[in-house]
């Protein structure tokens, strides 16, 4: 561990000490308070216990805390004083509604109700096994947060505190157990892997418990959850000589005893486990290795469960990809292989630079600040360039599987999508820069921008919940981004009209639409940038015109009760049919969780409409209703036909029913805003 990381940890525990403390003293306040003035002292306590809150350490002290945050009269005046009356389907519409103060409120309220159910606390109107049921179904009714789940909608109106949402909800499951949320559950760890995130660390974490708890019901194994079944198996025991979960080494040692139409199906087990699931198991990245010394490379194709395409490009690059499963695929990064079986599917390696680019990477030294920062987020199992070039190779076959986990970074998210997307090359020439140098050299107007001579942005420490490449590579994006934005003060119009071309690319349309008044913020024109839009993207009006390259949008994020909570960086990747016939816009939102319900019955799609592997995807009216900025070329080119004065007013109907309700005061007309190229 490196110094600054030492010194780090000990400020934090000092802080966290200090913050103790301080809720010691405002406690005995609040202790002290006469009932009718304990009002006065709950504010503090409150914002402290929401400071305190946000890990593991702080819930635990707050669950310590339980008996005398009861009698100290901190839900005294309030709508949790009587535990009795409190119902679990609110508590949802809580933390997706609530102001700061009564979410901490209702977390502690929770933590009461586990102290309860332990029977550390005493309630006359509550029993233990009340308060037990009471927590099972809050669990079951908010899965999402046990995976850090939150969406824009938490994270913009809570802030830090939406981190701890998810922190106090595995704590309540440490102590509640699996067994009753376990349907629920199931089907949880599905929709989330249906969208194939790179990062899958608490995934692999609940199906580690789930394997434990069916370990100790052998007997009633009849009755368990078939999904959860093939979770737990594709981890610990997808083929005929793991099945068992022998452990590494004794596996490696069945191994030897094979003969090749047995390692054959070895392979094919690892291989269709890994493309059914969406997760890899510790032993196909042991049987890759061992392919390998054992001169058995034949075999990798099979292993990674290559097409025509894929074989031909791992024939073509053999001993590039040989390397990097050298180099790159331990058990501590097997989840890689998914991504290198989908570099080799997507033919990225055919782009002349990619192949010289990932040899560059795999010889690449990394700075001091880099293995500093690598290692103090992912620990010193293997060196910090094995897990960044690991991640590298994940980034590259899945760039819809990068997220920004509880970071307000959906910009620099969005960009590391759109370059592994789009652009690769360049994304290796970004990370180059980053690691051997620790700065990012961008350009904005033809005036350069160097991230190490900059303050930080939004990612004021690196990011701790997301992969390798975003933790070294986001705050440096952080930081040029916020930059280009001050050189575009006081140009009276969005930032992003200048900003999304040069951050993001040559290929973002220089044609920039956008629906509001920079201004007011109320509507401008709002009919001409509806069918603008129209005339850019839908098929039916821009004379059958795909999406050729990504193109950067913003949204309106709207809650479950379609009221506005903020802006919102998306990529808009293709339009068509689904298979009911229905014009859809897929598109790439930069969240751990793209499934979100926007309010109105506008519910975002991930899969089941067409969808390919992390893309989101909504009805195209319903997009449109959400959208205020794009980009395109030229829309008068297109030679599309007219669009219904109908459907136009089909789409305005649904704005101003949620973000744009009291944004229509502003009748100023829009004007197309073009680039110069």
């Amino acid at each position: 561990m490196s110094d600054s990381t030492t010194e780090h940890k000990g400020n934090e525990e000092r802080h966290n000490q200090f913050l103790q403390e301080k809720l010691d003293n405002a406690l005995r306040r609040l202790e002290q308070a006469r009932p009718f003035a304990k009002i006065q002292y709950q504010t503090q306590v409150l914002a402290l216990c929401g400071r305190i809150i946000g890990d593991a350490e702080g819930t635990e002290c707050l669950y310590a805390l339980a008996p005398r945050l009861q009698e100290s009269g901190i839900f005294v005046g309030t709508d949790w004083e009587m535990p009795s009356s409190l119902l679990p389907q609110l508590v949802t519409n809580t933390l997706e509604r609530g102001e700061k103060m009564t979410v901490v409120l209702d977390c502690l309220s929770q933590l009461r109700m586990l102290a309860i159910a332990q029977e550390n606390v005493r309630h006359p109107t509550v029993s233990p096994e009340q308060a037990r049921d009471f927590l099972i179904q809050v669990l079951s009714l908010n899965l999402k947060y046990l995976f850090d789940s939150a969406d824009e909608t938490l994270r913009i109106r809570l802030g830090e505190l939406g981190d701890a949402v998810g922190v106090l909800y595995r704590f309540l499951l440490e102590h509640i157990g699996l067994d009753n949320i376990l349907d629920g559950l199931i089907k949880e760890i599905w929709r989330i892997l249906a969208q194939r995130p790179i990062q899958v660390l608490k995934v692999k974490a609940m199906v580690t418990r789930i394997a434990v708890m069916l370990s100790q019901n052998k007997g009633e194994i009849a009755s368990i959850n078939i999904g959860a079944s093939r979770l737990v198996s594709a981890l610990f025991g997808p083929t005929q000589g793991c099945q068992d979960d022998p452990g590494l080494e004794p596996y490696r040692m069945r191994l030897e005893t094979m003969d090749l139409p047995a390692l054959q199906q070895e392979a094919y087990g690892f291989s269709r486990a890994m493309h059914d699931v969406g997760l890899v198991s510790d032993y196909h990245a042991s049987f890759l290795r061992w392919l390998l010394e054992q001169g058995q490379g034949q075999l990798i194709s099979d292993a990674l469960g290559l097409s025509s395409t894929g074989l031909d490009a791992l024939r073509s690059y053999q001993a590039l990809i040989h390397t990097l499963i050298e180099e790159a695929i331990y058990p501590e990064t097997a989840q890689a292989i998914y991504g290198l079986s989908l570099l080799l599917e997507n033919g990225a390696l055919y782009s002349s630079p990619i192949a010289p680019g990932l040899w560059r990477q795999i010889k690449l030294p990394l700075s001091s600040h880099a293995k500093a920062t690598l290692s103090s987020v992912l620990g010193d199992a293997l060196e910090p360039r094995v897990y960044l070039l690991a991640s590298v190779i994940s980034l590259l076959g899945q760039p819809l599987g990068v997220a920004q986990g509880n970071n307000p970074t959906c910009q620099s998210a969005r960009a590391l999508s759109m370059w592994s997307y789009n652009d690769p090359d360049y994304l290796l020439h970004l990370i180059y820069q980053c690691v051997r140098y620790d700065s990012v050299l961008k350009h904005f107007e033809g005036c350069p921008i160097d991230s190490a001579t900059l303050e930080s942005g939004l990612a004021v420490s690196a990011p701790l919940d997301t992969d390798p490449v975003s933790i070294i590579l986001v705050p440096h994006l952080d930081r040029i981004y916020h930059e280009m934005g001050r050189l575009c003060v006081g140009r009276g119009q969005d930032p992003h009209r200048w900003i999304n071309p040069e951050f993001h690319g040559w290929w973002v349309g220089r044609q920039f639409m956008i629906a509001v008044d920079v201004g007011s913020g109320n509507l401008m024109d709002y009919d001409a940038f509806i069918e603008q839009f129209y005339n850019s993207y839908h098929p039916y009006y821009n004379g059958n015109q795909p999406v050729i390259h990504p193109q950067p949008v913003g949204i309106a994020v709207t809650d479950s009760n379609a009221q506005f909570i903020g802006w919102h960086a998306i990529t808009l990747l293709r339009v068509a049919l689904d298979q009911t016939a229905v014009m859809r816009v897929y598109f790439y939102n930069p969240n751990n969780d793209s499934g979100q319900n926007w309010g109105n019955g506008v519910v975002v799609s991930t899969q089941g409409q067409g969808e390919r592997f992390g893309e989101a995807s909504l009805p195209f009216e319903q997009f449109l209703s959400r959208l205020y900025i794009f980009h395109d070329d030229p829309v008068g080119e297109k030679g599309g036909a007219m669009v219904p004065a109908e459907e136009i007013e089909q789409v305005k109907d649904m704005a101003l029913a949620s973000w744009a309700a009291g944004r229509d005061a502003c009748a100023r007309e829009v004007e197309v805003q073009t680039l110069e190229v």
